[in-house]
């Protein structure tokens, strides 16, 4: 077990892919309902380019520190996506994790790794990919939603997130594991914590109507109001439409929301009040790269190291 290290929630700093072949992934499109079904005759590949390109200057306008890497590759279909890959944590640890498609394990990449080791203080790092062989999957920060100051992996139950991982994981981190089960309405479990839930310091969005176990929903928002965050409640609709996966990062002036535009246009006038009480929501146009089933927080691998 690391020895407890105080953390912010919002990093003030992010890695970003930005691909230059994108497309959306068939291999993950069994237990993915979010994905758009791909159009064989269509390359959105300059769309998507041009998509984090915009967004990866609109954080930097906002005092975000943004890493942009570039994916030339044709074998890396969701590589716009490295939150799931890695993920890092105050103490100067990181954790590389085990991916459930084959394409997706292709992501890992040795130079994000030595660019964090150059300009961040890294202590450690924990690659649990080995796990991979024996089918123990833990997609990072889509599996876990993380509360960085309390301690708590908040966890979906699925394919992409195996409770023998998340426990390993937990221990070396210093996280108390929440487990629970979610479905959307036709019944479908959701494949990934982060498209239903997103922490932010003094406030959490989460979907609670797809959360089955009516105990484990109530524990869950005490949990979170116990933490001294205000629980903001989405609708499966504004779930559709990404609002659970946006990001909390530090910028310049202020803590910001990084959120899709299609999410932000889904939020009520009352739900927008509340984060503008901690956070300025700052909507990010990304509509191509939402058809592969993720949205900004998915794009965003936050940074919770000490500069050097």
């Amino acid at each position: 077990m690391m020895k407890r290290t105080y953390s912010v929630q919002a990093p003030a700093a992010v890695v970003m892919v930005r691909p230059h072949h994108f497309t959306v992934n068939t291999e993950t499109a069994a237990d993915n309902r979010f994905q758009a079904t791909p159009d064989s005759g269509e390359d959105f590949s300059a769309i998507a380019h041009a998509e984090i390109t915009r967004a990866a200057q609109t954080l930097e306008s906002h005092g975000v520190t943004v890493h942009l890497f570039e994916d030339e590759g044709t074998k890396t279909p969701d590589s716009v996506f490295p939150n799931n890959w890695f993920s890092t944590h105050a103490g100067g640890h990181v954790a590389i994790y085990p991916m459930k498609a084959e394409s997706r394990r292709r992501e890992r990449r040795q130079d994000v790794i030595e660019m964090l080791k150059s300009r961040y203080r890294v202590q450690d790092i924990i690659d649990y990919s080995g796990l991979e062989p024996d089918s123990l999957f833990l997609e990072g920060t889509g599996a876990m939603v993380l509360d960085h100051i309390d301690r708590v992996a908040y966890a979906v139950r699925s394919d992409r997130t195996d409770p023998i991982a998340l426990e390993r994981f937990s221990t070396h981190f210093n996280f108390e594991p929440m487990v629970f089960d979610a479905r959307d309405e036709a019944g479908v479990p959701v494949y990934h914590t982060n498209v239903l839930m997103c922490i932010g310091t003094d406030y959490a969005m989460i979907g609670l109507d797809m959360i089955t176990d009516e105990g484990r929903r109530a524990e869950i928002v005490a949990r979170l109001e116990r933490s001294g965050r205000r629980v903001i409640a989405l609708t499966n609709a504004q779930i559709r439409n990404f609002a659970g996966n946006a990001l909390e990062l530090q910028g310049r002036d202020g803590r910001i929301l990084a959120l899709s535009s299609t999410a932000y246009a889904s939020l009520t006038q009352a739900q927008i009040d509340t984060i503008r009480e901690s956070a300025v929501p700052v909507a990010l146009d990304i509509p191509t790269v939402e058809k592969a089933g993720g949205s900004v927080r998915c794009t965003l691998a936050g940074i919770h190291l000490t500069p050097r």
